[in-house]
């Protein structure tokens, strides 16, 4: 079955400024990339509906969520902003997880990639962090447990900085196994110590691909197996590129395809984009990560 790659064009109309990181170039550079060597037409390109208010406060508080609704231009906090169409686009990039999930469940497509802005995993309960407002992945988890019945979901988060959204709402839940490596010491600060189903693997200045590879082999694998899980979502940032602006972790595309292939016949895929801001190194590592699910 074709790896679905769900995509809207809202996405590009979350507005967040012509100089800050998180910008609606960043997909248009992966869309470039899918084109010109013509990956995309191996895929199986899906627009997804918008998430429902019931899907989003399923992880987050009501009154947080009309909060955003209601919220002007400007910024949520420091990093985070948000313009007339974020809120919108913020719906239909949970929604495309959930369409993603559908798709992969029904069995109209063996993976799926959620091509989505804004990212998600340090959107707290109540509040938007880190370019983040609405939790996509903790969402989408929460989804598959409320309406597709399964019980156990594992999350896997690569993105070069902790999900500590993502952690914060499944920390007591002993049904998502949340998995995070990330550089440390780094932004937000969390993800030092581990529990009983969250699993951080800090990884020191400088990391790459051999590193990662170890983690998922020695540690992450054998964890995972034992968890057992019936659905893995992937919070794919690839801003632990050697050329990410963001980071000093040293990570390749094909060190991106490696940690793909290792997981991906584990159990049903659903991947979502978190960061990665070099618009070459992005689009390189999202073409890798693509090649490989769909291989």
């Amino acid at each position: 079955m074709a790896t679905a790659l769900i995509y809207h064009p809202i996405f590009l109309q979350h507005d967040t400024g012509a100089h800050h990181p998180e910008r609606a170039s960043r997909l248009q550079a992966i869309l470039r990339k899918l084109e010109k060597t013509r990956l995309i037409d191996k895929l199986k390109l899906i627009e997804p509906e918008s998430a429902t208010i019931e899907d989003i406060v399923s992880v987050h508080a009501k009154d947080y969520v009309l909060s955003i609704k209601e919220h002007g231009p400007g910024n949520l906090d420091p990093d985070t902003v948000i313009s007339k169409d974020s809120f919108d686009a913020a719906l239909f990039s949970a929604g495309a997880v959930i369409k993603g999930i559908d798709l992969v469940l029904k069995g109209d497509a063996g993976k799926a990639f959620c091509m989505v802005r804004p990212p998600g995993h340090h959107a707290r309960p109540s509040q938007a962090m880190g370019f983040s407002i609405f939790n996509n992945i903790a969402i989408g988890a929460r989804y598959i447990q409320r309406k597709r019945g399964l019980k156990r979901v594992a999350i896997i988060d690569w993105d070069v900085h902790h999900g500590n959204g993502t952690e914060e709402i499944f920390y007591n839940d002993q049904s998502v196994f949340y998995i995070s490596l990330h550089q440390h010491p780094h932004y937000p600060g969390t993800g030092q110590s581990s529990s009983p189903f969250n699993l951080n693997i800090p990884m020191s200045e400088g990391s790459g691909d051999k590193e990662y590879i170890k983690a998922f082999k020695q540690a992450i694998i054998p964890k995972l197996k034992d968890f057992n899980p019936e659905f893995i979502l992937i919070s794919a940032g690839f801003d632990g590129h050697k050329d990410d602006p963001l980071s000093s972790i040293k990570l390749t595309e094909p060190g991106y395809y490696e940690m793909t292939c290792l997981i991906k016949d584990i159990a049903p895929i659903v991947s979502v984009l978190e960061g990665g801001y070099n618009l070459l190194s992005l689009a390189n590592s999202v073409h890798s990560h693509l090649f490989a699910l769909a291989s």
